[in-house]
């Protein structure tokens, strides 16, 4: 059994990621597309994407749908067909611990014919681009009563939000912008409504090559789901490995990589939600309470600073018209004069990623 510590694991989700050296690979060429980019905020994704490659970000073989934990992630169109059978609840209790919620008790009792019925209401109402609003309306006419609540704002019924969300993908709706104006459209020759979950071994293995090593309940954060229900379909092909001696799993393919991964050098600046932060292990992302309390906030996580492949600081953006991004970045440590110089340096890609052309750095 390989025994590995926090750092030699930080490193290699660093290298996995694309995080240790910038590529000049499009985006859809870029490994971290097999797992996907979440979009957090406006222009998040593009921010995610900077980091990792200096080529266009702008790359049509990319879709936003909903897709793990009903989160908008950009993927690989290519991708999609395998990923909507991957992500088909496996049972009953994998849908219901989906879906569990506090506004439709009895709802989420329904399991996997929520999300058929929910899926096929969103074929039935989304033939055409058309407001989020008005979507959610009349897909919410068309589902069992059970799945939705009473809305006091709009004195209406409405689907559930997290049913919604986890149904769009099987759904076949692809989410073309979000906020005020919030669109959702179909999903071009979008693949059928599956009827049961193919692959989910594929799936567990690929959060595995990213941010393992990992156990089941850290996937089944990761998807929204249960411990029970990931350990009953835990995939064959893993090797066990100890992280400060926690028994975690990684596939057999990665452990070389593991046990080879080095401390990278240099200075990322990755935004809110980016797939590094998305493992669920927090203790070994960031050791210190307080600093995760900083990095993961209850209502608007900043961007994480990345000093040679460990979460150093944080930082905030705020754009200033069109032509400049404001940064602010609070380090956990004292940063030297050299490492400012590489946040300022950094500076410029977040300014790519939110399509501006100059970034300003502010250090607390």
């Amino acid at each position: 059994m390989v025994s590995v510590d926090r750092a030699q694991v930080m490193a290699y989700r660093v290298a996995a990621l694309g995080l240790a050296e910038r590529s000049r690979k499009r985006p859809a060429d870029l490994p971290v597309l097999d797992l996907g980019v979440q979009e957090y905020t406006p222009g998040s994704q593009r921010v995610a994407l900077a980091a990792r490659t200096g080529a266009a970000l702008d790359d049509d073989r990319l879709i936003t749908v909903w897709s793990a934990r009903g989160a908008p992630h950009l993927h690989r169109r290519s991708d999609l067909a395998a990923l909507v059978k991957q992500l088909w609840p496996v049972s009953d209790a994998d849908a219901t611990a989906r879906i569990k919620s506090g506004q439709i008790p009895e709802g989420m009792k329904l399991g996997l014919a929520a999300f058929t019925a929910t899926a096929a209401a969103f074929r039935a109402v989304v033939t055409t681009s058309m407001p989020r609003g008005e979507a959610s309306a009349q897909v919410s006419e068309r589902v069992p009563a059970e799945l939705t609540y009473y809305c006091r704002g709009c004195e209406a019924q409405h689907i559930a939000g997290n049913v919604w969300q986890h149904s769009g993908l099987a759904g076949g709706v692809e989410v073309q912008s979000r906020g005020r104006e919030a669109t959702l459209g179909p999903i071009p020759d979008a693949p059928p409504q599956p009827t049961a979950n193919e692959g989910v071994g594929e799936l567990i293995a690929t959060y595995l090559r990213f941010l393992g090593p990992a156990s089941p309940a850290e996937v089944a954060k990761y998807l929204g789901s249960s411990a029970a229900e990931m350990k009953r379909v835990w995939p064959s092909g893993l090797a066990e490995v100890t992280v400060d001696g926690r028994k975690r799993w990684l596939p057999e393919s990665e452990v070389r990589a593991l046990a080879k991964a080095s401390e990278p050098d240099g200075v990322r600046l990755i935004p809110g939600m980016d797939p590094l932060l998305q493992a669920r292990d927090r203790d070994l992302l960031v050791p210190d309470r307080d600093q995760q309390k900083e990095v993961w906030r209850t209502l608007g996580n900043p961007g994480a600073l990345l000093v040679d492949g460990e979460i150093a600081g944080v930082w905030r953006a705020k754009l200033s018209g069109r032509k400049r991004v404001d940064l602010t970045v609070t380090a956990f440590g004292s940063l030297p004069a050299s490492r400012r110089k590489q946040v300022e340096d950094e500076a410029a890609e977040v300014a790519r990623g939110r399509e501006v052309p100059e970034a300003a750095v502010v250090f607390e």
